[in-house]
């Protein structure tokens, strides 16, 4: 497969696949593609539709498989922001929010991911869970606004405000740590919880995470 991405802030990512590749992506991704793009929708054993469920995406997954032929498929994004394209390795599987994944290659698959402490799992801001995306392949992500790149080394923490943390290695661990001061937590504007994540692995932010452009756009439109 090759592809490439074009148009941000409102993204597509355009895969020309090789006769019988199978490219995944979740219910209502595709947006164009060659006629002879076969589709069939999955949804696998109960664990795997109910995991979907619980990570924010739909509860079916659509199979584009190329026949007769190369073919050629695109997905664009839902959101103004971005798309990555992420290598996923047995050896390197990636954490990310919920509704991140677009689409992947075949060998890719996409799972729940149960926060270990309920603490960071109801105030983290990515919410008790998150997606996991394991095997080997690529997959293709969207992001809210632009992208920050971190390469944490072990034992290296940074601080993120709530809904900024768009993805992370595998190895890396997540918290929650309560803003201190009653003064800053009554009037900081920030909330009362902050995301720590430590390393080793790399993290990648987001610039406009969707929940603030929907507050943004709320406060702005008229009360009745």
């Amino acid at each position: 497969m090759k592809y490439q991405i074009y148009g941000e802030p409102m993204p597509v990512v355009i895969c020309n696949v090789d006769p019988g590749e199978t490219l995944i992506c979740e219910s209502g991704a595709m947006s164009w593609m060659t006629p002879n793009m076969q589709m069939q929708t999955v949804g696998g054993g109960a664990g795997k539709v109910l995991g979907r469920m619980f990570s924010g995406e739909s509860m079916f997954q659509n199979r584009y498989t190329a026949q007769n032929g190369p073919g050629m498929i695109a997905f664009a994004s839902t959101f103004p922001g971005s798309i990555r394209a992420v290598q996923i390795t047995p050896d390197h599987p990636v954490i990310c929010q919920k509704k991140a994944f677009l689409a992947s290659t075949e060998g890719v698959s996409l799972d729940v991911h149960f926060q270990k402490k309920l603490g960071a799992g109801f105030f983290g801001g990515e919410g008790f869970i998150m997606q996991r995306l394991s095997g080997n392949g690529i997959a293709f992500l969207e992001i809210d606004g632009s992208t920050m790149e971190y390469d944490l080394a072990s034992g290296q923490q940074m601080l993120i405000d709530t809904g900024y943390l768009a993805m992370m290695d595998g190895s890396v661990q997540i918290d929650v740590q309560s803003v201190k001061g009653v003064k800053n937590v009554l009037l900081g504007g920030e909330g009362l919880f902050n995301t720590v994540v430590t390393g080793p692995g790399k993290v990648v932010l987001q610039t406009m995470p969707m929940s603030n452009f929907a507050s943004a756009i709320s406060s702005m439109l008229p009360k009745k």
